[in-house]
């Protein structure tokens, strides 16, 4: 096997994305939505695999995890109290000449437009937060919005979740979830979108505790996390934000940034957040938000540890990554080297051919496996064909089922890296897979 040095680029991806089923532009019949997107029958089986691995390592894993599942919509009291209807605005300016807006902390030279070099119009702050409405009549109705975290549904849930548990204090708890930002400057796909989601743990300490160590080991696991679903670790890098530059809630934060396909920029986010949502919390409620330590009647409000992983970032990350071409035999194969653990379809199963009893004996390898394995049964094209797409969509196995089968009741089982085959037993099939997944 020939393999040349092939680039990858944003517009592979992209197209990709498209054409297997991974990532579609939303409303597109119509146009399309700006910087939105959907998952289409691979991406969700993708995203879906990753926050099935990312919930078993940070909280089946752990005695001292829970989760939650918030709503969207909070009382707009929980975002006043937060600071969100305040501080949660970005600063926006305005090309004089080609009238394009920017985030002005986000240029690399704030005097000039990077698009037309005119100049700007004066710097003004810009909500971050999508406006709705609660209730039939517009002007009548309850004023709020689309959460722009989801950290917040916890610090209101937090002494429900105490009170309904058996958990003390250090623990955490975890969700998965939707949020909504009214971005100035989006793009590079679904890099930074208005709707995106995220996976989220608030971890509660006591105000005595270690916390530079739980935030080290948060962020060892955070990286460890990284390498499972097949990302360089020679690729991110811990950024440190400094004073002035965190967000209004907290006292150490460190982006996890990413060599992307376009440069560098922020992939996760770790953050001490102190005891800023629950004080505020405390006192726009009038609820008591402490925590009385049942060793020693120690009284306190907890402070708070945040991990903060995008979940569509993970999957932008995991498909730049795990994308590769080379050169078989004079042709170029594309091939999706994703982790066995989050590929989207584990086992392709593939007849030879159209031949009735192919057919009906491929199915019933089918059936064996499906109810274990997430499958998928091709009989279109040719068998070289169907290979080279199953390569492409990252399926760690093919399954084929030739003629002999018929006599030896075996079946050639080809792996995606090394395309190397194994004749192996249907009746021993199963115990196969477990092993090689």
């Amino acid at each position: 096997m020939e393999k040349k040095e092939q680039t990858v680029t944003m517009e592979k991806i992209v197209n990709l994305s498209k054409r297997r089923g991974f990532v579609f532009q939303n409303s597109e019949i119509y146009g399309g939505l700006a910087s939105s997107y959907e998952y289409g029958p691979l991406g969700v089986e993708l995203k879906n695999n990753l926050k099935k691995l990312w919930w078993k390592m940070f909280v089946q894993e752990r005695a001292d995890m829970v989760g939650i599942d918030g709503n969207i919509l909070q009382s707009p009291k929980v975002w006043e109290a937060s600071g969100h209807v305040e501080k949660f605005k970005d600063p926006l300016v305005e090309c004089k000449k080609c009238h394009k807006r920017f985030r002005s902390d986000k240029l690399a030279d704030p005097s000039k437009c990077p698009e037309c070099s005119g100049p700007f119009t004066e710097e003004k702050y810009f909500s971050g937060m999508f406006k709705t409405v609660i209730g039939p009549v517009e002007k009548e109705g309850l004023v709020t919005y689309l959460r722009p975290e989801t950290a917040q549904a916890i610090f209101v849930d937090y002494k429900n979740v105490l009170s309904s548990t058996n958990k003390r204090i250090p623990f955490g708890i975890a969700q998965i979830g939707k949020a909504f930002r009214n971005e100035i400057t989006t793009g590079n796909f679904i890099f930074r979108t208005y709707e995106f989601e995220q996976m989220e743990i608030e971890y509660f300490i006591s105000p005595n505790e270690n916390w530079k160590k739980i935030f080290d080991n948060f962020l060892n696991q955070m990286h460890k996390f990284g390498e499972l679903v097949g990302l360089d670790k020679e690729k991110y890098f811990d950024h440190n934000i400094p004073d002035g530059e965190r967000a209004h809630y907290s006292k150490k934060t460190i982006d996890i940034e990413y060599d992307w396909l376009f440069g560098r920029d922020e992939l996760w986010g770790l953050a001490y957040r102190t005891d800023f949502d629950l004080i505020n919390h405390q006192k726009a409620s009038g609820i008591d938000m402490a925590y009385t330590d049942p060793m020693n009647n120690e009284k306190y409000v907890p402070h708070v540890i945040e991990p903060s992983m995008g979940l569509d970032r993970t999957v932008l990350a995991v498909l730049s990554e795990c994308y590769d071409e080379e050169e078989v035999g004079g042709e170029l194969r594309t091939v999706l080297r994703l982790p066995k653990a989050i590929a989207p379809i584990k086992i392709a199963i593939l007849p030879l051919s159209k031949k009735e009893e192919l057919i009906s004996k491929s199915k019933e390898v089918y059936d064996l496996l499906k109810s274990d394995y997430m499958c998928e049964y091709d009989e279109t094209q040719s068998i070289g064909k169907r290979y080279r797409r199953q390569d492409e969509i990252g399926t760690p196995y093919c399954v084929t089922v030739d003629f002999d089968s018929l006599e030896d009741k075996k079946v050639t089982v080809r792996d995606r890296d090394t395309m190397k085959q194994d004749r192996v037993e249907i009746s021993k099939l199963a115990e196969y897979f477990v092993e090689k997944l």
